[in-house]
């Protein structure tokens, strides 16, 4: 902190002037390792290559891992194996022939 270096001042102090919790100030992030979930997408993706994130994702699960679907979306976009979607294709308005007037009766 730069009051610290600038004054001669603890921590508890600083941390009050700048209206800071000590927690704050001690806080390191815990950053998780995903390569375990990496390697567990790309093994399923390899053997299943049309299969989106909720297949592979339901597969993750009942391989017994508890894996939040959220961190799991998150390491199967890093990995750019999101699927293009497919739209469906429109078809073209058909126009309806008239019908032909019968001449004689019983004729189809």
């Amino acid at each position: 902190m730069e009051l610290q270096e600038s004054h001669p001042v603890t921590i508890t102090m600083s941390c009050a002037i700048v209206d800071l919790s000590r927690c704050a100030y001690y806080y390191q992030p815990k950053l998780q390792d995903d390569s375990v979930i990496m390697s567990v997408l790309s093994v399923i993706t390899d053997r299943h290559l049309r299969w989106g994130f909720p297949k592979c994702f339901n597969r993750i699960k009942k391989l017994s891992y508890k894996w939040n679907h959220k961190r799991v979306y998150r390491v199967y976009c890093e990995l750019k194996l999101n699927l293009r979607v497919k739209r469906k294709q429109r078809i073209a308005p058909r126009i309806p022939e008239k019908l032909s007037v019968l001449n004689k009766q019983g004729e189809c």
